[in-house]
């Protein structure tokens, strides 16, 4: 039923029932999803026991992330910047402000959330998916719309007062922000070709091998150990940030000390915490440029320079990054892997193997209004 979760040796399959909260149904009539499945080496992951994943909250969910009556002009649906053929990110650097210019940030893809750090945005400004589906909606510089107008809008709708009913019992903000995450939560990609190596049923070509192999490994000349030293930050089926409290926010030396941005610290109030910012999932990183929460980097080959050759110190720089070199003896003037142009089109090889075409064109995440307009 829910085609786009394929098995990988499904330990998700256990003890399901318990971890989404089955028994919390806020609708008789809700149903939880039939099948429910994800790899197991994605790890264990949590739903709130007072959201439960159900097939008509996530019906709901999908209809409300496309529907502009989220936005105080009607204009502004979630996925206008968040398009599915784009892993749900918007191509632009940093996504339009309703005011004029840009946003602060670049619009994160939203693959695999219910894995990986629990704080959401790049900043790490919402504690829950619940909260961090409704902020946008009411900031004013991104879809403007008063929370009580929103709420009046849907009761006028027949379509959403019996999607509401079926799903949560009644329309109310929480059931809004409810909705949107239970569909977010879904949005899961497990089927890229690292996925069908991972299950045994495809091989990587050699370079891709070359490339996995150094994505996995921090480098350590002392036993000729060279590496891309991606794991220490991206967790390695993943692909994201680790989950334990902050360990998923990094400085990664885009910026020094004179001119880092607050990062992290502009939520905990923690100096040490000023430039951190989320580790992003590498799933789907082939079409999900440019890159960074700044959306500075245009491609992946300039990536790959940056941590090669371009890592800017200051006070709060990632030690797992600072130390992480595959030349004997350090170079004055070049903090960085020092890969050779072989390796890091290796790395990069791997990289591509993260595509999961299967989650890029799912109808069951599309659009659903296309048959409506």
């Amino acid at each position: 039923m829910f085609r786009a979760l394929i098995p990988l040796a499904l330990a998700a399959a256990l003890s399901l029932a318990g971890w989404i909260g089955w028994g919390a149904l806020r609708s008789p009539n809700a149903t939880p999803i039939v099948g429910f499945s994800a790899p197991f080496v994605f790890g264990r992951f949590a739903v709130p026991t007072d959201n439960p994943l159900t097939e008509e909250a996530f019906l709901l969910g999908r209809r409300l992330f496309y529907d502009p009556i989220l936005s105080g002009a009607n204009q502004t649906a979630c996925a206008t910047c968040h398009f599915q053929r784009l892993a749900f990110t918007d191509g632009q650097a940093r996504s339009p402000s309703l005011s004029g210019g840009e946003l602060p940030f670049s619009a994160m893809s939203l693959t695999n959330l219910m894995w990986g750090q629990e704080r959401f945005f790049w900043n790490g400004r919402a504690e829950t998916l619940e909260q961090q589906a409704v902020m946008p909606i009411v900031h004013p510089d991104e879809m403007a719309q008063a929370m009580d107008e929103l709420i009046e809008e849907l009761r006028g709708s027949r379509t959403y007062r019996k999607m509401f009913r079926a799903s949560y019992g009644e329309i109310s903000a929480d059931n809004v922000g409810k909705a949107l995450a239970t569909f977010m939560r879904l949005l899961i990609s497990a089927d890229s070709k690292y996925d069908s190596y991972l299950r045994g049923d495809t091989r990587l070509t050699a370079e891709e091998e070359y490339g996995r192999k150094l994505f996995m490994a921090h480098p350590d000349t002392k036993v000729s150990l060279r590496g891309g030293n991606c794991i220490d930050c991206h967790s390695q089926f993943l692909t994201s940030g680790f989950r334990g409290e902050l360990d998923g926010f990094s400085n990664n030396g885009l910026d020094p000390e004179e001119t880092l941005p607050d990062g992290l610290m502009e939520v905990t109030g923690n100096p040490a915490h000023r430039g951190f910012f989320k580790v992003p999932t590498l799933r789907n990183i082939a079409v999900t440029a440019p890159y960074m929460h700044d959306g500075r980097f245009q491609t992946l080959e300039e990536v790959m320079q940056h941590y090669n050759n371009g890592i800017a110190v200051s006070d709060t720089l990632s030690p797992l990054i600072l130390e992480a070199d595959n030349a004997y003896g350090r170079a004055e003037d070049i903090v960085g892997l020092r890969l050779s142009e072989n390796e890091m089109d290796a790395i990069i090889a791997f990289l591509h193997t993260l595509t999961d075409e299967t989650f890029l064109t799912n109808q069951r995440f599309a659009d659903p209004f296309k048959g409506e307009r």
